[in-house]
């Protein structure tokens, strides 16, 4: 399940930590939220970040002429 966590502090601190998500998507997935708060002050990557969805390319070679 993905989801976009909002945590908001005592002294106004915004934290976004998403889940379920893998790759780039989650940066464009939670843009919109970065855009309505303004200025993003630190961002911390987690290894889903860095893992790709790859799709296993299939080369399929003749073997009889």
């Amino acid at each position: 399940m993905k989801e976009i966590i909002i945590d908001i502090s005592n002294d106004g601190e915004v934290k976004i930590e998403t889940r379920g998500f893998q790759g780039k998507s989650c940066i464009a997935e939670s843009q919109f939220i970065k855009d309505l708060l303004g200025t993003e002050i630190q961002k911390q990557l987690t290894p889903a970040y860095y893992h790709e969805n790859k799709v296993p390319v299939r080369k399929y070679l003749p073997i009889c002429g």
